[in-house]
């Protein structure tokens, strides 16, 4: 399904704007505003690996042209990747940049490989971190094999400059639970 054509995008709301409110447990993940890189390898005794999905120039989504606060129907690098601890699938990540402020930048996300963006973002101190936002995250924007619905995902805009790099994160069903987390 095209995601311009989506009954439903994505609606992010702020810690303040969730209600009701998820357990302690699930806002522990969704609101930490360390590295999730740095969690999950520590949850998985440095078992952890990415495998990246789908990298290259795509129009972005309404939502994510908002949140990066530029025109709609704008082009970006778009990055889907699964974060991986042990070999089971726990977190799909998206990371987007608007192809204006990402064209001579210097930050080259196509030769990130298998390696992890939210390492190198936390990695280099010009990035700051906005604020999280949270949703339950629509289904048609998942990956087939981890479609599932009302998954808590998490996203926040990492900014050097001119540059934003949007990051979401969907956590799926086997993160949680390895956390030991019973996420409703």
């Amino acid at each position: 399904m095209p995601h311009a054509a989506l009954a439903h995008p994505p609606r992010w709301l702020t810690a303040a704007q969730l209600h009701p409110a998820p357990c302690a447990a699930v806002r522990d993940w969704l609101f930490d505003q360390g590295s999730l890189t740095r969690r999950l390898t520590a949850l998985s005794n440095n078992a952890f690996s990415v495998t990246p999905l789908e990298e290259g120039w795509q129009t972005l989504r309404a939502d994510e042209c908002v949140a990066l606060g530029i025109p709609a129907g704008s082009q970006g690098w778009v990055r889907e990747v699964y974060l991986r601890g042990h070999g089971d699938i726990w977190v799909f990540a998206r990371s987007v940049a608007a192809r204006s402020a990402l064209e001579g930048s210097g930050l080259d996300l196509h030769q990130l490989g298998s390696r992890s963006l939210g390492e190198l973002l936390f990695s280099d101190r010009a990035f700051d971190r906005g604020a999280i936002e949270v949703t339950r995250y629509p289904a048609p924007l998942l990956p087939a094999e981890v479609r599932d619905e009302r998954l808590w995902g998490r996203r926040s805009c990492f900014s050097r400059g001119e540059l934003g790099v949007l990051v979401a994160e969907i956590f799926l069903p086997r993160l949680w639970h390895q956390a030991g987390v019973e996420a409703v």
